[in-house]
């Protein structure tokens, strides 16, 4: 029996999907309880859903238990029932988005914003639906994720049509969550370096500069950033923005060539109206520090560990211009440390940690923002 192009580009679809699925639809099933999605981010709903439907997006369910068949029966069942109704050339688009694991640019994926989809006992905005399936099983609420700058749906509260590419939305960082005991960074660190002194004062057609380090010795030039959204990546299908790769490093250590090599498709960082945001595009973890992340009144700063596929909001022009209080003796001896962010690939650091410093990780972007 011969099948349509449409079936087969259905089934690569679906052996496509993200492994773990049926579990996590096991225990929304069972009710489990789990912890709420960060305050910080339920504004970010209706960006998503398009705004929303019946009973949109259940509680975050724990995990455990086992899967069963019928569970995966359903959600198969919903996703072919779902991607049947889209035209060959939205599947073609949805296939090489989730094929590149969204490395490659893939046009946005319109349907109707209402088309909720029922799921054991929810019912599921397709947006939330498609990455569970293809990204995040684990999904359960749009508040948990974000769009990004590059989709159609960015900014819209109550579009007629929504974005489903599940490769234009992020994860959100749960910053209430407790760090990790390694994560606390001396504030005596924080001093000036090179790149922040050799920033022209009189230039202001860029909002940030970014320096790539190599432990203690930096690789390259400073990249000035104007346009709102930069990539910077080692290795990205259609790359476009500030590339590692290109850069000649001298370093010949095992470990900084392990972890350049696992940079990988890199991050996204993103000039946006509250804030710059970065988005680990990347397979590994990324560490970020910034002092917007933190207590104002805090001692010391935070390293976040931001998970692959999820994004945080590294800078806050509002706090910043905050911390720099007149009388503060700290901020008068230092004028750039809330205008800078520091970005570990991999490797993390701080205090009962390997790396006591930053500059003792094996890769790491240094950006500096643009007061002015």
């Amino acid at each position: 029996m011969f099948r349509t192009k449409r079936s087969v580009l259905v089934r690569r679809l679906w052996r496509s999907r993200a492994p773990g699925g049926e579990e996590e639809e096991e225990e929304a099933a069972a009710g489990e309880p789990g912890p709420a999605a960060a305050v910080v981010v339920a504004e970010a709903r209706a960006h998503v859903c398009g705004g929303g439907g019946r009973g949109c997006c259940p509680g975050k369910a724990g995990r455990g238990g086992r899967a069963s068949a019928g569970a995966e029966a359903e959600l198969k069942a919903l996703t072919h029932a779902v991607l049947k109704r889209l035209k060959e050339r939205q599947l073609e688009g949805l296939l090489h988005a989730v094929e590149s694991r969204g490395g490659a640019r893939t046009p946005c994926l319109l349907l109707p914003a209402k088309a909720d989809s029922r799921l054991g006992q929810h019912w599921y905005p397709l947006p939330v639906l498609l990455c569970k399936v293809f990204r995040w099983p684990d999904l359960r609420h749009c508040s948990e994720v974000k769009r990004l700058c590059c989709c159609e749906s960015y900014g819209k509260a109550h579009p007629e049509l929504v974005c489903c590419n599940p490769h234009h939305l992020s994860r959100l960082c749960e910053l209430e969550s407790p760090p990790p005991p390694y994560s606390r960074y001396p504030m005596d660190f924080l001093k000036p370096t090179d790149s922040q002194v050799l920033q022209e004062p009189g230039d202001r057609s860029h909002w940030c500069v970014v320096a790539y380090w190599e432990e203690k010795t930096r690789v390259g030039r400073l990249y000035s950033v104007q346009e709102p959204s930069l990539d910077i990546f080692y290795d990205l299908p259609q790359g476009n923005g500030f590339c590692l790769g290109q850069l000649n490093s001298d370093n010949k250590s095992q470990l900084v060539q392990k972890v350049r090599s696992k940079i990988g498709y890199g991050i996204q960082l993103t000039k946006e109206v509250d804030g710059v945001w970065v988005y680990n595009r990347s397979s590994y973890p990324i560490f970020i520090k910034s002092a917007t992340l933190d207590n104002p009144d805090s001692r010391t700063l935070l390293v976040h560990k931001v998970f692959p596929g999820f994004s945080i909001k590294a800078f806050d022009y509002e706090k910043a211009y905050s911390l720099q209080r007149p009388n503060d003796h700290e901020f008068m001896q230092q004028p750039w440390t809330g205008f800078t962010v520091q970005i570990s690939f991999v490797k993390g650091w701080g205090q009962c940690y390997t790396r006591q410093f930053i500059s003792s990780c094996p890769c790491w972007l240094e950006v500096i923002f643009n007061n002015r």
